[in-house]
């Protein structure tokens, strides 16, 4: 009973969200539904690697991960994915950064 699998050794939870409410993100992959979908069938595209949205909601998983409620502009779907699966997409205007 010992050898319980987990994505991680590490606990997200010690430190603070990576990314914030309403910040846009972009998926570095391709996810499916795992049956937590309503209405589409399990192994159906949900979310294509390259797709953009906004974080809408943070919480929790397995006391291990944030996950991030993930509105997709292309598609209208609000997915839950975790911090690995995601990019943030700088969305200050070139120069600014310094300003900022």
């Amino acid at each position: 009973m010992t050898n319980i699998s987990r994505d991680s050794d590490v606990v997200e939870l010690n430190d603070p969200p990576r990314f914030d409410y309403g910040a846009k993100v972009r998926a570095k992959r391709t996810i499916r539904n795992d049956g937590t979908f309503p209405g589409k069938d399990i192994g159906e595209i949900l979310v294509k690697k390259g797709d953009e949205g906004y974080v809408v909601s943070i919480g929790t998983f397995l006391q291990q991960f944030y996950i991030y409620g993930v509105e997709f502009i292309s598609t209208g779907y609000r997915v839950g994915m975790k911090r690995k699966e995601l990019d943030q997409v700088d969305t200050a205007p070139a120069g600014l950064e310094s300003e900022l």
